[in-house]
């Protein structure tokens, strides 16, 4: 057997026992836009909730018409990195208008947000430094700190104690700069961070603070401006955080691309040296154009926040009376604990059939012993929808034992 054959048969044997282990992700396609309903390839309509389009945004009439606009005045593509040739004046005006809403400076932006952590530590950050990450922040803050030579400590997640005893010992250790990082809200529980007190906990010890606001940004707060305005730190207009990074393919019209965001002379150093952004193509024309008019939408109705918010709320409270387990919240990520990873596989599986579209989560997304079923709620989804997505749901638990 020469090495390719040996190699295949390796991964081939990796490959089964993610199946027999009941870990193997399928994937579905989808033949249409994004919405509270889909349609699949084979030509089945379930109701959607497991997408992060938070305001209903993906197929908004106005944010396609702005893309085909863009693509009219600017063309379908960059052919080009920012520096060399691929700037063009909306790329600067949607910078510009993602400050002005995160009450930042400037900002830079990226192909993805995964792009955008993992180009924000390794520019910034040496091993005089110090990075505080919470053990649940999501795989692109991980991978983006493992960039970077900066000594790395880890808090119990959401564990305020426990921050400080690594802000203390980062400090007695003798870090140059110490780095207080996390997610805005968690992917897989909806859980918002204490930005708040952290906030004075870095403040106490010195420390910058930093956030992915990925889940956030559109929705959360009075006005949508996240997690930072959630907590009260976003204060005349302008945010208390040193780092803001997000996406514009969750709530922000759901196609692609990432930000960051803070002080000037950070993204100034950011554009210098942030290798995701100096080796890869400027983002689409048609994404910037659909994202400007999303922060039209955004700042023009209050609405599809309200009813983003008001779903969450009545979706949590059907499902806990019929008797599953929630993690506990506010926000439009709704976790159903069904802590074993071949009945979360199960449970979506026959949820499937019951014209649901959701699906299961489990090790390595989420710790071990806690798979789950994880539900999203938009704007856009009708309550009539959710009373059948919540009946579904109780014929399946039933079915599986799950609940009585």
């Amino acid at each position: 057997m020469n090495a390719s054959d040996e190699f295949t048969a390796f991964v081939t044997r990796e490959l089964q026992s993610l199946r027999l282990a009941g870990l193997f992700k399928e994937e579905r396609v989808i033949a249409g836009p994004q919405g509270p309903r889909v349609r699949l390839a084979d030509g089945r309509e379930l109701i959607n909730l497991c997408a992060n389009n938070y305001l209903g945004l993906s197929a908004h009439p106005r944010v396609v018409r702005a893309a085909q606009q863009a693509m009219d005045t600017h063309g379908y593509g960059m052919s080009s990195v920012r520096f060399i040739c691929g700037t063009q004046d909306r790329h600067k005006a949607l910078e510009a208008r993602l400050s002005r809403f995160l009450g930042t400076d400037d900002t830079i932006l990226y192909a993805a947000a995964f792009d955008a952590n993992g180009g924000l530590f390794e520019p910034l950050f040496t091993e005089e430094d110090a990075i505080v990450s919470d053990t649940l922040n999501h795989a692109s803050v991980i991978d983006g700190i493992r960039l970077c030579r900066a000594r790395r400590y880890r808090y119990a997640h959401d564990d305020m104690a426990d921050l400080e005893r690594c802000l203390r010992q980062a400090r007695a250790d003798g870090a140059r700069f110490v780095l207080a990082f996390t997610d805005g809200v968690f992917s897989m529980d909806g859980s918002v961070a204490q930005l708040d007190r952290m906030r004075a906990l870095c403040d106490a010890h010195g420390a910058l603070l930093g956030i992915d606001d990925s889940h956030a940004t559109g929705f959360v707060g009075p006005t949508g401006r996240g997690t930072h305005e959630h907590r009260g730190l976003l204060v005349d207009g302008a945010a208390r955080v040193d780092f803001i990074t997000g996406t514009l393919g969750k709530a922000l019209g759901g196609a692609s691309g990432g930000f960051t965001s803070g002080r000037r002379e950070v993204i100034e150093l950011l554009r210098q040296r942030s290798r995701p952004y100096l080796f890869s193509n400027s983002l689409a024309p048609a994404i910037v154009g659909a994202s400007l008019a999303v922060l039209d939408l955004l700042e023009e109705s209050a609405e599809p926040r309200r009813r983003v918010m008001d779903n969450a709320r009545w979706f949590r409270a059907a499902m806990s009376e019929a008797g599953f387990d929630l993690k506990p919240g506010e926000h439009p990520i709704v976790p159903i604990m069904v802590y074993d990873a071949p009945k979360a596989q199960a449970l979506a599986a026959r949820l499937l059939e019951l014209g649901v579209y959701v699906v299961g989560f489990f090790y390595p997304v989420v710790p071990k012993g806690q798979a789950r079923v994880r539900v999203q709620l938009s704007a856009a989804h009708e309550r009539g929808q959710l009373e059948q997505a919540v009946a579904a749901f109780r014929q399946a638990g039933r079915e599986l034992g799950l609940v009585p």
